[in-house]
């Protein structure tokens, strides 16, 4: 049986579209522009449409923008689960809206709870989380203004918005070296994006990226991406920044950048793991994530960045490393996005009506063990 999923987004023109009236709103200064980067999280047209007929394989789909409508919408289809995909655009919890609505109508949903979507892209809440729990995860400190900079500093450190993801407001220059830099930098994240800032510890060892399927205990680790900095343009910082990820890499001249399976040995292959598995359960990570780790001085896997909410960009040459990760275990792009309507139907106890998509979905390039952690 076929079920109604609601497909909930934040398109770049919708979006585009509330910007547009947040400025009419006068809410921003007539001399002030919104950073050039803002729309980076919402999703083209093309990722709508490709994930709208992933699922249509197997359900009737309704697409939905997450706008201020989207309440009325989702009270008037009822749908039998919502896919999220809505990052939405202003403020510390915008990624928990649309699941937020849909525990207000007790509507299913796919991915992670408000409390878990809230705390992961606070980065600071995440990193205090880690650290009582004593996974690892780089020192830090939250600056709210370039005239307030802590005394002790240890550099190199690494500048970012508090709050933000897709490597907005981590550019080429946010590896800061003096007290200069880091003012200029704070500055800079707090007229931008209206925000503090996150000063964290420098990390100069490989980066990896982990992409995750499923509910613990039941969790499968997808093979571990590495991002190559070799690959970046010359005297490029080691980091995956904005211009890494929008302006240097391009669909018609792809930055070689990725590596997967990454080659790690075995031992560091089970740190990486076991540090992954037992984040998801700390936050109580849902049907899916992606989780970026980098190595200090001494080698040990750092837990950088948890994306819940993860990108998933269909083509290949579009480097999204989830898919990436994905493909690499066997799974299409259908697969993997019906892999989550399948996890949340398990879980909302709505197999009855999925139970065809279950079998279906990894009929094909599936078969055998994927590592599950």
């Amino acid at each position: 049986m076929k079920m109604k999923l609601a497909l909930l987004f934040s398109s770049k023109q919708g979006m585009a579209r509330a910007l547009g009236a947040y400025l009419y709103d006068d809410k921003m200064d007539e001399s002030e522009e919104p950073p050039p980067d803002l729309l980076a999280e919402c999703d083209s047209d093309e990722t709508i449409k490709a994930v709208q007929q992933a699922l249509e394989r197997y359900h009737r789909v309704i697409p939905i923008e997450a706008d201020e409508l989207a309440y009325i919408r989702l009270l008037k289809e009822k749908p039998d689960l919502v896919f999220n995909m809505a990052e939405r655009l202003f403020g510390p919890n915008r990624e928990s809206h649309i699941p937020t609505i849909c525990e207000i109508l007790n509507i299913p949903y796919t991915g992670s709870d408000p409390l878990t979507l809230g705390l992961c892209l606070d980065k600071a809440r995440a990193k205090e989380i880690l650290a009582y729990h004593r996974i690892p995860t780089p020192p830090f400190r939250v600056v709210d203004d370039e005239n307030d900079l802590p005394a002790a500093i240890t550099y190199p450190c690494i500048v970012k918005p508090l709050y933000e993801g897709s490597s907005k407001g981590i550019k080429n220059d946010s590896v800061v070296f003096n007290r200069k830099e880091l003012k200029k930098k704070v500055g800079e994240i707090k007229n931008l994006y209206e925000q503090p800032a996150i000063v964290e510890k420098f990390l100069d060892g490989r980066e990896f990226t982990v992409g995750v399927l499923g509910n613990y205990p039941e969790l499968e680790v997808l093979p571990i991406v590495e991002i190559d900095h070799s690959q970046l343009p010359a005297g490029a910082r080691p980091i995956y920044s904005y211009e890494a990820k929008w302006l240097w890499d391009t669909p018609d001249k792809p930055l070689d950048i990725f590596r997967c399976p990454a080659e790690i040995t075995s031992s560091l292959q089970r740190k990486i793991e076991q540090i992954i598995v037992k984040t998801c359960r700390l936050f109580r990570i849902r049907d899916w994530a992606r989780i970026d780790v980098r190595l200090d001085d001494r080698g040990e896997p750092n837990i950088i960045e948890i994306n819940p909410l993860p990108g998933v960009l269909p083509r290949p040459e579009d480097n999204s490393c989830l898919p990436k990760a994905a493909r690499a275990a066997g799974y299409t792009y259908e697969q993997l996005i019906n892999r989550v309507v399948v996890e949340a139907a398990r879980r909302y106890g709505l197999l009855q009506k999925s139970a065809t998509t279950e079998a279906n979905v990894f009929s094909t390039g599936n078969e055998g063990d994927h590592g599950r952690g």
